[in-house]
C-alpha cells in the first residue's frame, strides 16, 4: 500500500460508505472529497465532511500510517492546521492539533473495494514498457483523447519552463535567450550540450556586430567551437586550404578583440550521426540563419504560420560546406541543405517552446494557441516511441499527437504513473 493509491481511493471514494465512522467512533459522512493538491501542503483542499453531525470544511491529508504525520514534520507546519480529517491505511499513532484536540482519523484498511487494489497491482506489475498495452483496446476513445490533451499541455509547459529558466539566467533578455535556446537545438539531441555551451561562451551581441559578413560569423562559431584546424603558416595555399586558413585568420583577430575562449574538439560527437547532421554542417547552417535574421526572438515568436518558419529554416550553407562534411575532406556527393525533417524538429523543439514561454510570461493564451496550431500543421515524428503507440491503435498524424505520446511514454508509462493518467485511471476504476 502507498499514498498514491490511497489518494486515488479517497478521490473516487472507492470504499464502503454505509455506516462510516471515524476511528474515534463518530459518524462520518463525506460531502466532498476535495481537489488533489499538486503543490506543497495537505493532499486535498476544499474538502467537506460531517462528523457527529457537525459540518467541517478544510483539507484532508493522506498517509499510509498515521505516524507519517510526524515523519513528515506536519506538526510544526501551520499549513496543516486546516486539516479536518486524516485518512490512513493504518492508524498506529494518534495525531493532535496544536490546541490539543484530537485530529479525526479514518482508517481505510478493511473498507476498500479490493477489486480496485487488484486492478492497480496488476497494472503496475506489467513488464511492458507501456503497462496498459494489453488492456489498451478496452479504454474508451474519450479517455485516450483526454490523455493526449493532458500530455501535450504537460510537454509544452515543461519545455516552456526550461526556456523561462534560461531567461532568468540571462536577466530577462529574450534575444539572448532565444539565441541560446535555438543554438542548443541545432545539436539535434546528441550535440545539444555542446551547442548550448558554444552559445554561452559566444554572446549574441558579439556575433551581431558581424552579421553582415557571413565569413566572420562562421569564424566566430567554428573558432569558439574549437573546430578550425591548425594550418602551418608556411604551407602552400591551395583551394582546399584557403577557406580554413581564412577562417583561422579571422578568428584569431576576433578572439583577441573580444577575448573569446574556445571549446575542446572532443566535446563534439560524430558517432551515430549521418554526415548531413555533423556539427560542422549544423554550425554552417546556424551561421546562415543568424546572418539573414533581423532578430531571432521576434522571428520565431512573430511568425504567423508554419510555412513562414519553413522558409526561414530553408538554410543553404556556404559554398565550402556544400562540398565538405568536415574540414579538409571533400565529399563525393553534394552536401544537402537543411531538410524539412530537420526544420520541423527545430520548430517543434525550439520555436514552439519559445512561444509557450513567452505566452506564459506575458499571460497571452493566444500565443499558446498559436504554438499548438503550429504543431497540428506539422507531420508527426516517426520514432521508436510513436511506433509503439501506433501498434496499440493510436493514430499519430501530427506533431501535436507525437509530442503528446512521447511525453506520456517518458513521463508516465516508463515511470508507471498510471494513477495520474486518464487511461490508467479508467482501467483501475470499477467497470
Amino acid at each position: 500500500m502507498n499514498e498514491e493509491i490511497l489518494s486515488f481511493i479517497w478521490r473516487f471514494q472507492y470504499f464502503e460508505m454505509s455506516g462510516l465512522q471515524t476511528d474515534e467512533g463518530q459518524l462520518l459522512s463525506v460531502v466532498r472529497p476535495g481537489l488533489k493538491n499538486a503543490n506543497a501542503g495537505p493532499d486535498f483542499s476544499g474538502s467537506r465532511v460531517t462528523i457527529a453531525g457537525v459540518n467541517w470544511a478544510g483539507s484532508v491529508e493522506i498517509h499510509t500510517k498515521s505516524s507519517d504525520w510526524f515523519q513528515h514534520l506536519h506538526e510544526s507546519d501551520n499549513a496543516y492546521e486546516t486539516v479536518i480529517l486524516h485518512v490512513v491505511w493504518e492508524n498506529d499513532k494518534p495525531v493532535y492539533r496544536k490546541d490539543g484536540s484530537l485530529l479525526p482519523t479514518l482508517t481505510l484498511k478493511g473498507l476498500v473495494h479490493l477489486s480496485v487494489i487488484e486492478r492497480y497491482n496488476k497494472l503496475i506489475g506489467e513488464t511492458d514498457e507501456i503497462p496498459c498495452s494489453k488492456s489498451f483496446d478496452q479504454v474508451s476513445k474519450i479517455h485516450k483523447l483526454a490523455m493526449l490533451d493532458r500530455s501535450l499541455l504537460d510537454r509544452l509547459y515543461r519545455k516552456g519552463s526550461l526556456v523561462i529558466d534560461l531567461l532568468n539566467e540571462n536577466n530577462q533578455d529574450w534575444e539572448e535567450t532565444s539565441y541560446q535556446w535555438l543554438t542548443q537545438h541545432f545539436g539535434f539531441k546528441l550535440n545539444d550540450p555542446a551547442f548550448l555551451r558554444l552559445s554561452q561562451i559566444l554572446p549574441l551581441k558579439t556575433i551581431l556586430k558581424h552579421r553582415d559578413n557571413l565569413l566572420q560569423v562562421e569564424a566566430l562559431l567554428f573558432g569558439c567551437a574549437g573546430l578550425i584546424p591548425e594550418i602551418k603558416p608556411d604551407l602552400e595555399i591551395t583551394e582546399e586550404s584557403a577557406y580554413p586558413r581564412e577562417l583561422r585568420r579571422e578568428f584569431q583577430f576576433l578572439a583577441a578583440k573580444y577575448q573569446l575562449s574556445q571549446m575542446q574538439h572532443h566535446e563534439w560527437k560524430l558517432m551515430r550521426l549521418r554526415p548531413a547532421g555533423f556539427p560542422t554542417i549544423r554550425l554552417a547552417q546556424l551561421a546562415v540563419l543568424i546572418s539573414k535574421s533581423n532578430g531571432l526572438f521576434s522571428t520565431f515568436t512573430g511568425t504567423k504560420d508554419v510555412s513562414q518558419l519553413h522558409q526561414l529554416l530553408n538554410l543553404h550553407q556556404s559554398e565550402y560546406w556544400q562540398t565538405h562534411f568536415l574540414f579538409g575532406k571533400k565529399s563525393k556527393t553534394k552536401v544537402p541543405f537543411m531538410g524539412k525533417d530537420a526544420s520541423n524538429l527545430l520548430i517543434i523543439n525550439a520555436a514552439v517552446p519559445l512561444l509557450v514561454a513567452y505566452s506564459k510570461q506575458r499571460q497571452q493564451p493566444e500565443l499558446l494557441d498559436k504554438a499548438m496550431k503550429w504543431l497540428s500543421e506539422i507531420h508527426a515524428e516517426n520514432n521508436q516511441i510513436t511506433r509503439k503507440w501506433e501498434v496499440l491503435g493510436m493514430k499519430v498524424k501530427t506533431a501535436a499527437d507525437s509530442q503528446a505520446l512521447i511525453e506520456r511514454y517518458n513521463g508516465y508509462c516508463t515511470q508507471k504513473q498510471c494513477l495520474k493518467c486518464s487511461v490508467g485511471m479508467s482501467l483501475i476504476r470499477s467497470r
